[in-house]
């Protein structure tokens, strides 16, 4: 039987805890990345509620693969575009407990490019 957290669990702990400490009144970008999909969304910790988000599940996206870079890329212009009607341009970039690699870099990558600032 194992003591305490994960490796995942101890980098997404890490990882809030110092940008909780850099965000300040900026919602937060978070992805979560399976195997089969990748998922961003805009949360305001203050208010509790999710302003944008975008998923590979979506309609438009449906039939192609959710687990690759194109997919990431995607789903990061789609989330800048829905948060920026929404009013939000800048966020704080909430990767989780995930590497800032592939995936992960693509989608921080095509939603700087479409507008958000992180």
């Amino acid at each position: 039987m194992t003591k305490g957290l994960s490796l995942f669990a101890k980098r997404r702990r890490r990882n809030r805890t110092a940008l909780r400490a850099r965000a300040g009144t900026r919602p937060r970008l978070s992805v979560h990345r399976s195997g089969k999909h990748i998922y961003a969304q805009v949360i305001d910790d203050a208010a509790g509620t999710t302003v944008a988000s975008a998923s590979s599940l979506e309609k438009d996206v449906r039939g192609t693969s959710g687990a690759n870079i194109d997919a990431a890329t995607s789903v990061g212009k789609r989330v800048a575009e829905a948060a920026k009607a929404a009013g939000v341009t800048q966020v704080v970039f909430d990767r989780g407990g995930f590497l800032y690699h592939g995936r992960v870099k693509a989608l921080a990558d095509a939603a700087r490019e479409a507008g958000l600032e992180f």
